[in-house]
């Protein structure tokens, strides 16, 4: 079989059987004017195939996300425009669905999975607008003026995952989610505190306050808190309570603000209980800056006591860190937080230098520390390619930084990922194991610390635990992060699941292949253990000539230098996992 990835649109008439009953000849007529003026022309100036025409629908193929949703909202919005005119149109109105997903090539025709997932997310989709898929979702980041809300895991039929899908609500309706899955207690959201500063720019000083909440709220096993990425990016939304918890499967809502006048700053928060709508719990907070961390566990506790119905023993806070003892130093490390995610030119040069102003100011702040070795580790990641790791100054930093932070405070649980996650990239699996175990049991709620776990445990030769723990991670962060994926599409792979783990590569790597090498290998490897060998044998050469221009270690290498870094930089502990990746690569003529 040819198999090929590529972004479906499905495009199916609602009523069609009413409307034929009703008039056959004119929904006809009306239906094949559209599809020459309308539907024909849109598809080809988006640049996609018209793949198969029904009666009451149609199937195209676009090579671009982009592409295919902007196609659909032409659809749509032609269509809207056209209503004005009912002698026209007759009241055809369409659903939309959008899937980027794998399928197999049979002569014109499409089929498969990823045709299947387009399919019944059209028939989930309220009438005029577009449904689309968390795969084809992940690719227009930046790059389409359309606000997708998020509607959920959708349980489809004749498809064993649940698919996350995303909606665009072009005539201003609501989608209505599947139940969800309950998740094992309370689960609370923490929206972004709303900055009410004089100076916008200090937005970053609320985000940090919430960011902190939510870390603080983590620690305890009684709730289920929602990562920040997640509430995180329904900022700006015009939603109530009930469309919020709704999107992410919250119970409960913690709504504030954040003003900060000269060395004074005051807190508004209040928690709402999201099916009715009740307001439980507000309060305000006027405080000085050098009091800003105990009004924060103050805020926490309320809302456990709240939440979990029990007042919280100061004595089981174990796991509680050390505040800076210059807040400026705080306030540093929050403005260097912000940008270290952050890849456009001199961003990560701005966060180091935060970062480093925040440990010069407070020498005993170990976040300042962690913000650095992450900053060193991306450039060892990016830059560093084939650079043994003894050598690599950026790695040496990062370790060092990660070592310092952990000196310094080794009650803070992302003190200790950040150590257990850089232990990983030496191969020190031992001290790896130790400092993410502690991290975990420190912070049970903590997605970050969830989902870097998980993928130790697959490097540690465990993947069923590590695709468990991912599994929690993911609940935990409803709209996670596409990094996610990276660690997921190993833990799949080593567990024997090829298909899934392909199609999570091919999303990572659909619009720049050649700027993730390491995922082009394994996509090989996935592509070749499941047969597929001239796909595989051409994902292994763009891994080739993506490595080959970026190599910094010795001019002599070659394609065998190549797989042996690969190889190492995977992190695999069990010589049984490394064989199943060699096995994959040899499969793809690769030299392993």
């Amino acid at each position: 079989m040819q198999r090929r990835l590529a972004a479906i649109l499905v495009a199916d008439v609602v009523g069609y059987s009413g409307l034929v009953e009703a008039d056959e000849g004119k929904t006809l007529s009306t239906l094949m004017n559209l599809q020459t003026s309308v539907f024909r022309p849109l598809i080809e100036k988006h640049s996609g195939r018209l793949v198969k025409l029904m009666g009451d629908g149609l199937i195209a193929e676009f090579t671009s996300v982009v592409e295919a949703v902007s196609c659909a909202i032409a659809m749509q919005t032609a269509l809207s425009s056209e209503r004005n005119y009912p002698a026209a149109v007759s009241g055809i109105v369409l659903r939309v669905g959008i899937n980027l997903g794998d399928v197999v090539v049979e002569g014109d025709d499409l089929l498969g999975d990823g045709v299947n997932v387009a399919a019944r997310l059209e028939q989930l989709c309220p009438p005029g607008d577009v449904l689309i898929s968390g795969s084809a979702h992940e690719q227009l980041a930046g790059k389409i003026d359309a606000r997708f809300e998020y509607a959920g895991e959708q349980n489809l039929k004749n498809i064993a995952r649940p698919i996350r899908a995303y909606h665009l609500p072009l005539t201003g309706s609501s989608f209505v989610a599947t139940k969800a899955p309950k998740l094992a207690g309370p689960a609370i959201a923490i929206l972004p505190f709303e900055n009410m500063s004089a100076d916008p720019e200090q937005s970053y000083f609320s985000d940090g306050i919430t960011e902190d909440i939510i870390t603080e709220l983590a620690r305890f096993s009684e709730l289920m808190v929602i990562a920040r990425t997640s509430s995180f990016a329904l900022r700006g939304r015009m939603l109530d309570s009930r469309e919020i918890g709704r999107i992410l499967n919250a119970g409960y809502v913690v709504e504030g603000s954040v003003r900060r006048a000269g060395n004074r700053v005051r807190i508004s928060v209040q928690l709402i209980e999201t099916t009715g709508g009740t307001h439980l719990w507000a309060d305000r907070y006027d405080r000085s800056l050098e009091d800003i961390f105990s009004t924060q566990e103050e805020i926490a506790q309320n809302i456990v006591a709240m939440v979990a119905q029990r007042v919280i023993d100061n004595n089981e806070l174990t796991s509680r860190r050390r505040r800076p003892e210059d807040v400026r130093a705080y306030d540093l490390f929050l403005q260097g937080n912000r940008l270290s995610d952050d890849f456009a030119a001199g961003a990560q040069e701005r966060a180091e230098a935060l970062f480093e102003q925040a440990a010069k100011t407070d020498p005993t702040f170990a976040r300042a520390h962690t913000g650095l070795a992450y900053i060193y580790l991306n450039r060892a990641s990016d830059g560093g390619i084939g650079i043994p790791r003894q050598q690599d100054e950026n790695r040496i930093k990062a370790l060092r930084s990660a070592e310092r932070a952990f000196a310094l405070d080794p009650s803070d649980p992302r003190v200790q990922c950040t150590l257990g996650y850089i232990c990983m990239t030496w191969r020190d699996f031992k001290r790896a194991e130790h400092h993410l175990g502690l991290a975990k049991s420190m912070n049970p709620n903590d997605a970050t610390i969830l989902i870097l776990w998980a993928w130790m445990q697959g490097a540690l030769g465990r993947p069923e635990q590590g695709l468990a723990g991912a599994e929690v991670a993911y609940r935990l962060n409803p709209l996670h992060p596409a990094w996610y994926n990276y660690y997921k599409s190993r833990l799949l792979f080593q567990a024997g699941r090829y298909g899934e783990a392909a199609i999570l590569l091919e999303q990572r790597t659909f619009d720049t292949p050649e700027r993730e090498p390491r995922d082009m290998a394994w996509r090989a490897a996935a592509y070749a253990h499941l047969g597929r060998i001239e796909e595989a044998e051409k994902c292994g050469k763009v891994f080739l000539d993506a490595v080959s221009r970026r190599w910094q270690g010795a001019s002599s290498a070659g394609p065998p230098d190549y797989v042996a870094w690969l190889i190492d930089v995977s992190y695999l502990r069990e010589d049984r996992d490394v064989e199943r990746l060699r096995d994959g690569l040899r499969l793809a003529g690769l030299p392993a």
